[in-house]
């Protein structure tokens, strides 16, 4: 098989249908479990987040409207059951009281917690971080992100809500901060402004749902390790449209060296279980 036949021209973009496992094979086998460490506040967390919002909108998710708040809860606890301690949530989702409920019976020191905000001013982000800790049910959020970032000068517009972010890290309030980026602009910028420590980006080997195609984004991620920064992986079925291609995105997402981790939201505790358990395999094989 020759390499154009499984790669578009200039593009990065794999085709699914003649997967190169040989070229994404390691020699390590990797779990979900996994203890990895983010980014430069050195945040230790498992290789597999808990998503709980592939698609979003509006204070609720697929996830949310399909299992309801016991539903989620239960999926997130099965996680941590099963070593899986990162939960990823966003103010977008409405997840804060599905993650609330799951500390009922979940220690709050043994997770790691992620949530985005959408504010832009230090008002908006001081009303924010106060809602979000009364709505789970804790003192601090170990990873806050400004969500969905557009523009390549985001951070002028957000340079209140950042100021105010890092005034909650030295309080002990916020552990680690960053951005989700959905354009190429929004994620350059973020390579290069210091102020990141962690950043949620897009990715996976068709190019599906993300900000532009891998070949394009890798070298970019590549920019931000060097530069210390942490790198969570999403859209790693592809927003979904993806999932009948398991294997193949998670061997692709495995063999990254720019992503510490990544979040996948599934549907169901079954569908967790599903790909915790084929991720070891996927990972070596070739």
């Amino acid at each position: 098989m020759q390499r154009r036949s499984f790669l578009t021209t200039g593009a990065g973009v794999v085709s699914l249908n003649a997967f190169p496992y040989h070229l994404f094979a390691g020699t390590e086998k990797k779990q979900a479990s996994d203890i990895v460490t983010l980014g430069p506040r050195k945040i230790k967390l498992s290789r597999l987040a808990m998503g709980t919002g592939t698609n979003g909108g509006g204070g609720s998710s697929n996830q949310t409207k399909k299992l309801g708040l016991e539903g989620v809860s239960n999926m997130m606890r099965t996680a941590f059951d099963n070593g899986i301690n990162f939960w990823d949530s966003a103010d977008q989702y409405g997840t804060h009281p599905h993650i609330k409920e799951s500390l009922k019976k979940t220690p709050r020191e043994k997770v790691v917690i992620l949530s985005k905000t959408h504010a832009s001013t230090a008002a908006e982000m001081k009303a924010d971080i106060d809602r979000f800790r009364r709505e789970i049910g804790t003192d601090y959020i170990d990873i806050l992100l400004l969500h969905c970032m557009m523009d390549g000068n985001w951070p002028d517009r957000k340079k209140g809500a950042m100021e105010y972010i890092s005034e909650l890290q030295e309080k002990g309030i916020v552990r680690t901060k960053g951005v989700s980026c959905h354009t190429m602009a929004a994620l350059k910028t973020a390579a290069i402004t210091p102020w990141v420590e962690v950043d949620l980006a897009r990715l996976n080997p068709a190019g599906v749902a993300m900000d532009a195609a891998p070949g394009e984004v890798i070298p970019v991620l590549k920019q931000m390790k060097a530069a210390g920064k942490g790198i969570i992986g999403m859209k790693i079925f592809g927003a979904g449209k993806l999932r009948g291609k398991p294997d193949e995105c998670l061997q692709y997402a495995l063999s990254q060296d720019v992503l510490d981790c990544f979040t996948i939201g599934s549907e169901s505790s079954a569908e967790m279980l599903d790909i915790a358990k084929k991720m070891p395999a996927a990972s070596v094989r070739g």
